[in-house]
């Protein structure tokens, strides 16, 4: 990736959720002087990452220790990577926040979350969410504007502008079990998930003990040539309902609900496994469970989670 960018200026223009840029409003997550944040111990950092044609290949993809991704506007998708055990040099391309974020989000104590804005109206929500909101305007020395693609596809974040170091595995409240692999299953070679307008394919590899990520039929690579490899792959059916909030076509924002219970398919081991979700509360993490009740273990390594819409 280029180095060749300049740092985004506090009070300098920044995505507005629309593939636009605007000039912060000052508020209490705008304002301040452009130095590192503090953060107390246990906070993940998350950060919504860029996912059409345009933005790839990402940068610090394959360190996350959980990507979420979920489907946007247009039918379209947006990842969320949460980070607990490393950070990388560098993350992005960055991009704006939905309102599904904060729900999801709530499982975590006090989770920084990094977005490059957000529609207005959706600001002063997330203002009252128990994050820490981390936009440019906020800590302008996070972030630059890169010189590998055109705006808005180009804002990266340096983690360690934010806080030095990771918060370590106890931060990941997520809920998720890791060990054996229950009985049963069926071998998968692999997996397709489609949204109106993106789709997902994992692949697996018996060589790399890892299911081979690819995005509308492209093989997902980091900008360093590495290829994105989970060890597991949960496709989770939830509730897809819309929102109060459109993008500036008048595509309506859809708001996935990740708190309640339904199925789940579990990919790991290159096998597919039935599963069963719980998230009584939004404080709580999400557990799954074998169809007859018994812990659904995920294998070590990165997790990807795929929302998808209940049939």
């Amino acid at each position: 990736m280029s180095v060749a960018a300049g740092c985004t200026g506090g009070r300098g223009p920044v995505d507005d959720g629309r593939g636009r840029l605007r000039t912060p409003v000052p508020s209490r997550t705008a304002t301040g002087p452009a130095t590192p944040s503090t953060t107390p111990t246990g906070s993940v950092l998350a950060v919504k990452i860029d996912n059409v044609r345009a933005a790839r290949p990402q940068t610090g993809l394959d360190s996350a220790d959980v990507v979420y991704a979920e489907q946007v506007e247009g039918g379209l998708s947006r990842l969320m990577a949460v980070y607990a055990t490393r950070f990388p040099d560098t993350v992005g391309p960055v991009r704006s926040a939905r309102e599904s974020d904060l729900e999801l989000l709530r499982q975590f104590d006090e989770p920084m979350l990094a977005f490059s804005g957000a529609q207005h109206k959706l600001l002063p929500l997330i203002d009252q969410a128990p994050v820490r909101p981390e936009p440019p305007g906020k800590t302008s020395d996070a972030y630059f504007r890169g010189g590998d693609k055109a705006a808005p596809h180009n804002l990266y974040l340096r983690p360690n502008r934010l806080t030095p170091d990771p918060p370590g595995r106890a931060a990941l409240t997520t809920g998720f079990r890791y060990g054996d692999a229950p009985p049963g299953g069926r071998l998968e070679a692999s997996r397709t998930v489609r949204y109106p307008a993106a789709r997902f394919t994992f692949a697996w590899s018996e060589r790399q003990d890892r299911w081979l990520v690819s995005m509308d039929g492209t093989p997902t690579v980091t900008t360093t040539g590495k290829r994105v490899a989970p060890a597991t792959v949960v496709v989770q059916y939830v509730k897809v309902r819309r929102s109060s909030f459109h993008d500036f076509l008048g595509n309506n924002t859809p708001y996935t609900e990740t708190v309640g219970s339904g199925k789940a398919k579990v990919l790991r081991d290159g096998r597919s496994y039935d599963a069963e979700w719980s998230r009584e509360e939004a404080t709580d993490g999400t557990e799954f469970t074998t169809p007859n009740g018994r812990p659904m273990n995920f294998a070590q390594g990165q997790v990807w989670v795929v929302f998808v819409k209940s049939p």
